[in-house]
């Protein structure tokens, strides 16, 4: 594995739950709780890499769980092995039709609960890295269209459930298409890699995502960032695509490439949609470009939904 994996166990007998972590626990981070409530509670503000999860448990049963797992769009993809100390074919039956992966019964043997273990967890590794793959530019190899609508959806629910701003930049190499037909294709596809690598590169915090919108076109999704917060830092993008000192001599605002940048911004998450801050931040970047070019033009959105 290329990264320790996570593995949430689910069970409410205290002996299982200790048998199952020792089993584990040499190759694995392990977390147990003893509920299907304290489960999903455990899941809002964790991310785990293969759920174990008991069937028979007071409150809400393991079939419960999984079905509200499968509803969730953030933990719909998250293998789930059963462990049961029901053995009917019925029972395995319903689990695998309810979409877990697996299913083990009690008593169960160390060895099998660690090689199906490793077997789920390698089929979710590769399925990792096809959906990363996926989510990739070809050109630039940073995070596509695809990836940036993804990661901007997440980033809005989470702002409006919490109430804390958000910031979307959209950016554009100015004339580009006259870079294009002065020094041809090949060259303005290596402009778009270093321009992209720029931008990456002037990320400081994890949670900053910088992705190709299409063409010449960047976006960066910027969670818990003011609008304020989000000038400064869109200047720091600017300046860093200036510095690179890539030759422009077709351009019709400056001797080298520059970029211009527009940013929404959105205080307490409440407008009707994401999409709503990308159309904002699109204006801001037609009055940048409007304005001269190479400059940056900010919108503060707050519209209740």
């Amino acid at each position: 594995m290329l990264k320790r994996a996570k593995v949430l166990i689910v069970d409410d007998d205290p002996l299982n739950r200790l048998v199952l972590e020792k089993t584990l626990q040499q190759d694995y981070d392990v977390f147990c709780v003893e509920s299907g409530e304290k489960a999903l509670t455990f899941l809002k503000t964790q991310s785990v890499d293969l759920l174990i999860l008991d069937i028979v448990m007071p409150g809400i049963d393991g079939y419960e769980v999984l079905s509200k797992i499968k509803e969730n769009t953030v933990t719909n993809m998250l293998p789930v092995i059963f462990i049961s100390a029901n053995s009917s074919h019925d029972d395995e039956a319903k689990g695998l039709e309810l979409g877990a992966m697996d299913y083990i019964t009690k008593p169960f043997s160390a060895a099998i609960v660690r090689a199906r273990v490793r077997n789920q967890l390698l089929i979710k590794q590769k399925n990792d890295l096809l959906e990363m793959l996926a989510s990739i530019d070809g050109l630039t190899e940073i995070p596509n269209r695809r990836y940036l609508d993804e990661n901007l959806a997440r980033e809005w629910r989470r702002c409006r459930r919490d109430q804390t701003p958000l910031s979307v930049l959209l950016m554009d190499v100015d004339h580009f298409k006259r870079f294009n037909d002065c020094y041809g294709h090949r060259a303005g596809d290596d402009c778009l890699k270093r321009i992209a690598h720029a931008l990456v590169g002037a990320c400081e915090r994890g949670s900053d995502f910088v992705a190709r919108y299409g063409g010449e076109e960047f976006a960066a999704v910027l969670p818990n960032t003011t609008a304020t917060q989000a000038v400064a830092f869109a200047n720091k993008l600017r300046h860093a695509v200036s510095n690179l000192g890539i030759p422009h001599t077709a351009s019709l605002n400056s001797d080298h490439v520059t970029i211009s940048i527009g940013i929404a911004t959105t205080e307490t998450g409440q407008v009707y949609a994401e999409q709503t801050l990308l159309e904002e931040a699109d204006l801001g970047l037609y009055q940048a470009k409007d304005g001269g070019r190479d400059q940056v033009v900010s919108r503060l959105v707050n519209v209740s939904g």
